[in-house]
């Protein structure tokens, strides 16, 4: 395996690529798993970097918590009966229980997707 290299400033920066060549796209959620993943279980994400396999998992770990949280809000809020037509008649109202909501729902997520073993 050769290795090619690029100038950046004064550094010499190796040119590395994925195998797969894939471009994941992480958000939020992902860097929140991927620091958790590097603070607190160093020696896994050593392992996931190596293999080539934290990308994809930080990938997966997004995409399910945006899913789980849009579940979640949507079943809370209609649970609670915060619907459009309070929107339309308590702007303020719904407002501050819709974000009552997303804090809730995320805390479930951080907990089931984020800070899991």
């Amino acid at each position: 395996m050769e290795l090619t290299y690029h100038w950046e400033g004064d550094v010499l920066i190796p040119d590395l690529k994925l195998e797969d060549g894939s471009n994941y796209q992480i958000g939020k959620y992902g860097k929140m798993r991927q620091r958790y993943l590097f603070e607190n279980h160093h020696a896994m994400y050593t392992h996931l970097v190596l293999t080539e396999k934290l990308w994809k998992h930080l990938e997966e770990v997004d995409m399910e918590c945006n899913d789980m949280m849009d579940m979640l809000t949507v079943r809370m809020a209609e649970r609670e009966g915060v619907t459009e037509h309070l929107k339309s008649v308590d702007q303020l109202g719904w407002v501050r229980k819709m974000n009552n909501i997303r804090s809730r729902a995320e805390e479930v997520v951080l907990h089931d997707l984020i800070y899991m073993d």
